[in-house]
């Protein structure tokens, strides 16, 4: 039953192989001018070549405001559309590996729940109620949850990656850093974009169908409405039964309207609405299993059904005062997860563990801010933000069966209210022409309230979402009132260079366990998390054929907060969220992009993290004693290097046509993935290649690609000791066809 399909194994492997020979192939093979080289749609003269899309000044939203990537004094990675489209990004974890210092994992045991890491800095969990390290703002409203997170990526402007805590503009839980998404706004052109898409590589093909229409209705109102479809058959084989496993439907749709009544007052209205459902976790228990295979098995599939809607409304309003502009972002988004996920040690008919969560959240948030100009010196910010998160969680586990049916049970989990006040201002003075002094201060008001139902065995049937309720025997409210600033210096020695330094520093505020598993044992709150941030980095632009990034990092937390797990007696995890130690973590971050020909573009990274504690005070290796042993450990989510090198070429057809190829590859070091380092993630070396024709100056692509083509096992969180750890997917091929269409 446990055998490998070695022939199946060679075919895929001898198709990746060929992959990778044609684009090395092309890559090469072209480096010499083509005949068409003197061709007027060149790089430079508004091509949509791969060097034109990768060399683009990209303009992010760092500070708020408009500006191009190189000009904005912080440490970001960004993506535009065409950049996102050419990579075949699907969602955010695409990006999980090849972004320096950088991780966009999946938690693995409830499906779509965000994993981040930056910087050394992430969470190893899915409970609701511990609140990230990287947060995740789409068209500027934080999402309150992990939970559906790993976000599509199709029509969408960019994703902005920033680095290090961001604390002053986006508040709380960003002492890592922050991630932006920015869907498309309706335009006043008529435009159609349809793209399908069909991968294989593992048991079950995974299909894609999404378009999007854009239509100006008047002159001044604009509509957008974009669908997206994934029918995915299940990328693995469960050998419980032979069976593909891993099958997901995901339904997207996102209608949006821009109204421009006047000049100076613009509103766009967002509302999105996602649907997916399908198989659990492909959960791997380790010490059975080959850890270097996807090989599983599980008597039972699991579901995973999530529902969610966002409404999003922003105006614009300019006026006069500083020339400047008034913003009001109104966010509401409403999600429901239920997830079931099966770990069969034995694969047979006998349940191990069965595991069930129910999740309810519910938020709302509003941020009122202004900027202007003064005296063409001062670049002001300032404003007000308020969230409110209200979260209904229930688990159960389904722990043993015996021959008569009956089974030991356990319900709990409880209910979550946070409400948060934040008042800011931040500025940039130019000092000189070329010495610019940045700075910034935030005072953040967070109350948080837990009724929590201790998860213990229980044979009567309880529900905190559905009901009928659970006994609860855990009330409490607390709150953090925080000042988050910001001082640094921008020097720009020349007109497309600049070197910045500053400190800065974030918090991540209390938080309680509502998977709370020890009667004796209470589920927090624990204290706020604090980390101090010095950097220094510079950003320069040679000529349109190069750019080139980098930071020195050292930052200081304290009282890092952590979920630390362990076993009970019965064998069931138990999962406490302490304040675990004081921790340094020092680091380098590099980027570039670098034209070696006309039609040959070279994109590289590196990120190096080296990280301590410097004080430990609770018990992470479960001796029942804190001392040496505990401090000699690794934080975790901290993997030492990071890096990616990449190769992008353009030959030209003809007049309209040309074939566009790529072949990158991106290496993450081993981590520690629980505090007591007995549960860590392999090291990741992942190759990706592709090639895209496009014909009549880009209407129709077709696009041929490989992801993971070195089959390299990727896990989610993994279980205590690492017995038990849900699978990513494997080597994935892919063929799609676009086609795009603008009026006038």
């Amino acid at each position: 039953m446990y055998s490998i399909d070695t022939t199946a194994e060679h075919h895929s492997t001898y198709a990746g192989l060929y992959l990778i020979a044609l684009s090395i192939v092309l890559l090469l093979g072209a480096a010499t001018p083509p005949a068409h080289a003197q061709d007027s749609n060149k790089p430079g003269d508004g091509d949509a070549s791969e060097n034109a899309l990768f060399l683009a000044d990209v303009i992010v939203t760092t500070q708020k405001r408009e500006q191009s990537i190189q000009d904005v004094p912080v440490s970001v990675t960004a993506f535009d559309a065409e950049q996102l489209e050419s990579a075949k990004t699907r969602d955010l974890g695409d990006l999980t590996v090849g972004i320096p210092n950088v991780g966009f994992d999946e938690i693995g045991t409830s499906r779509g729940t965000a994993n981040f890491s930056i910087r050394g800095l992430g969470v190893n969990s899915s409970i609701p109620t511990i609140d990230p390290t990287v947060g995740v703002f789409v068209d500027g409203v934080y999402m309150g949850t992990n939970a559906m997170v790993l976000y599509d990526a199709f029509d969408l402007e960019s994703i902005e990656v920033l680095r290090g805590p961001q604390g002053v503009l986006f508040g709380r839980n960003v002492v890592g850093g922050a991630v932006l998404l920015n869907t498309r706004t309706p335009t006043g052109q008529y435009e159609a974009k349809v793209r399908s898409a069909v991968e294989g590589g593992g048991k079950a093909p995974n299909m894609y169908v999404a378009g999007t229409l854009n239509a100006p209705l008047t002159d001044t109102l604009a509509a957008r409405f974009t669908v997206y479809s994934n029918q995915d058959q299940g990328w693995f084989e469960n050998e419980y039964d032979d069976r593909a496993f891993g099958a997901q439907d995901t339904l997207m749709l996102r209608p949006v309207l821009s109204w421009q009544p006047t000049d100076t007052l613009d509103l766009t209205l967002r509302y999105e609405y996602q649907d997916l459902d399908g198989d659990g976790a492909a959960v791997q228990n380790t010490v059975r299993f080959n850890r270097r295979s996807h090989d599983f098995a599980v008597n039972n599939d699991g579901f995973f059904d999530a529902r969610s809607h966002l409404l999003n409304a922003r105006l614009d309003w300019d006026v006069p005062l500083g020339k400047g502009t008034v913003t009001n972002i109104f966010g509401w988004r409403d999600a429901r997860a239920d997830a079931l996920s099966s770990v069969d040690e034995l694969a047979s008919t006998t349940t191990l563990r069965n595991f069930e969560t129910l999740l309810r959240a519910e938020q709302f948030s509003n941020e009122v801010r202004y900027a202007g100009v003064f005296a063409d010196r001062l670049h002001l910010i300032t404003g007000l933000y308020y969230f409110t998160n209200a979260i209904d969680y229930h688990e159960r586990r389904k722990l043993t069966d015996d021959p008569a049916g009956r089974a030991r049970v356990q319900n709990g989990g409880g209910l979550y209210d946070v409400d948060t006040l934040g008042v800011f201002l931040a500025g940039d003075y130019d000092l000189t022409d070329w010495l610019t002094l940045n700075a910034g201060l935030r005072y953040s008001y967070e109350e948080k309230k837990a009724d929590v139902t201790t998860i213990v065995l229980d044979l009567t049937t309880c529900n905190i979402v559905h009901g009928p309720a659970c006994p609860s025997d855990f009330k409490d409210k607390d709150s953090w009132g925080t000042l988050s600033p910001k001082v640094g210096l921008t020097w720009r020695p020349a007109d497309h260079s600049q070197l910045y330094a500053h400190w800065t520093r974030g918090f991540r505020s209390g938080a309680y366990n509502l998977r709370n598993t020890h009667p004796d044992i209470g589920p927090g709150p624990t204290d706020e998390e604090q980390i101090d941030n010095f950097e220094i980095g510079f950003k320069s632009t040679l000529r349109g054929r190069a750019r080139l990034s980098g930071a020195i990092f050292y930052s200081q937390i304290e009282d890092m907060q952590r979920e630390v797990l362990s076993d009970l007696p019965d064998g069931s995890p138990f999962q406490v969220i302490r304040n675990t130690a004081d921790a340094d973590i020092f680091g380098i971050e590099l980027e570039g992009s670098f034209a070696l020909t006309q039609d040959l573009l070279l994109l590289a990274s590196v990120g190096y993290i080296d990280t301590e504690y410097v004080k430990v005070r609770f018990d992470l290796t479960g001796d029942n004693v804190v001392d040496g042993k505990d401090k000699d450990l690794e934080p975790p989510r901290a993997p030492t290097w990071t890096y990616s090198l990449g190769l992008l070429h353009s030959l030209y057809i003809r007049d309209r046509h040309q074939l566009d190829a790529r072949i990158n590859y991106a290496y993450r070091d081993r981590e520690y993935h629980t505090d007591d380092n007995r549960s860590f993630n392999r090291q990741l070396k992942m190759l990706e290649a592709g090639v895209d024709l496009r014909l009549n100056d880009s209407q129709w692509v077709i696009g041929l690609y490989g992801k993971n083509l070195l089959d390299q096992v990727r896990h989610g969180i993994n279980g205590v000791g690492g017995a038990f750890s849900p699978l990513a997917k494997g080597r994935v091929f892919g063929l799609e066809l676009t086609y795009h269409f603008t009026g006038a």
